[in-house]
């Protein structure tokens, strides 16, 4: 089973999950984590654990950082400090519609990395000049979406709770209106937009429960059988579980389980209660086989319609097996049957 330990580059960032490789880190110790730009340091979040999947790529720890490697990463932070202190200043004096949201340092390119926001194309030309001289460093901006930008700059959302899009969420996924209307949500701007100004991307967590539910429950306006009588569904309370039912009888609300009110689901307790029903119930005792009544002889009125001399010869005497035939007044003699005596 492999390794796993989680580090973060900044305080209440996001996690990055890495293989502890040799090391074995504690809770707040410096480490060193490979990216594109080098070794960075990261502080350890996650002490390294087994886990039984399998989680390869990762990449692994380089080692544990040293003094050197904290005095450099303090160097640029002060440095990131003052790039962003410069960007804002100047980005006034040229009357740039923009809002910078975070700053990189790449200590050993000697280069920085500007995020900003705007509302929509601008010219930044003469800023990006201005910065390189000021700052004596090769500058690179980069606009963001209000999205991306919260990500970056992080806070705290409607739930009280650090915003997912900063701590957990790697891609944005499509949220639409729809998704609030299915849930029952106010379409109020303020309720349902996050930190961001776009519509809130938990709407999408719980959605696939929701269609999942209004799927298999009944209606609004259907009618069904609860266990205090039959009535009309008038609303649906999901996160319960339950359908909200106006009773025929009296007119009174109650709240039943789906499964109460759900047909499949009747028939499918009905079917498996009955099987398992006979399943714990004695045996019946076997029933006896019918009787197999013989075959009734000829009335008497029929013996005594023989013709004369119709007791056989000597000669004329039947071969085992076949039936006696009788003959009857006409001449015709009638097919053997199975009542006919052998």
């Amino acid at each position: 089973m492999p390794m796993i330990c989680a580090v973060t580059f900044s305080p209440r960032g996001k996690l990055f999950y890495v293989d502890p490789g040799p090391l074995q880190p504690k809770i707040g110790d410096h480490v060193l984590v490979p990216t594109d730009a080098g070794p960075e340091v990261a502080q350890c979040m996650w002490a390294p654990q087994w886990v039984s999947e399998d989680v390869g790529g990762l990449p692994v720890l380089v080692g544990m950082a040293g003094p050197d490697d904290l005095s450099r990463t303090e160097i640029s932070r002060r440095r990131r400090a003052e790039a962003r202190i410069a960007a804002k200043r100047l980005a006034r004096e040229h009357n740039l519609p923009m809002k910078v949201v975070g700053v990189d340092h790449l200590d050993r390119a000697g280069a920085f990395t500007i995020y900003f926001t705007a509302d929509g194309r601008i010219d930044f030309r003469a800023l990006v000049r201005d910065l390189a001289r000021t700052l004596n460093a090769r500058i690179e901006l980069r606009q963001l979406s209000a999205r991306d930008s919260a990500k970056i700059m992080g806070g705290i959302g409607s739930c009280g709770r650090d915003l997912c899009c900063a701590t957990f969420l790697t891609d944005f996924e499509p949220v639409s209106v729809r998704m609030a209307k299915d849930q029952d949500l106010p379409l109020n701007p303020m309720k349902i937009s996050g930190a961001c100004g776009r519509l809130m991307c938990c709407l999408r967590y719980e959605h696939p429960v929701y269609e999942a539910f209004k799927a298999s429950a009944p209606a609004v306006g259907a009618k069904v059988t609860t266990p205090a009588g039959p009535g009309r569904v008038v609303g649906h309370d999901v996160p319960r579980d339950e359908v909200k039912v106006r009773l025929d009888a009296d007119g009174s609300r109650c709240a039943c389980s789906r499964a109460d009110v759900c047909g499949s689901r009747k028939a499918y307790d009905a079917t498996y209660s009955r099987g398992s029903a006979g399943a714990d119930s004695p045996a019946p005792a076997s029933t006896p086989p019918a009787p197999v009544l013989a075959p009734a002889p000829p009335p008497a009125a029929e013996a005594a319609e023989t013709s004369e001399g119709s007791t056989p010869a000597p000669g004329d005497e039947p071969a085992p097996g076949r039936s006696r035939r009788v003959r009857r007044r006409g001449g015709a003699v009638p097919p053997s049957s199975p009542s006919d005596p052998a």
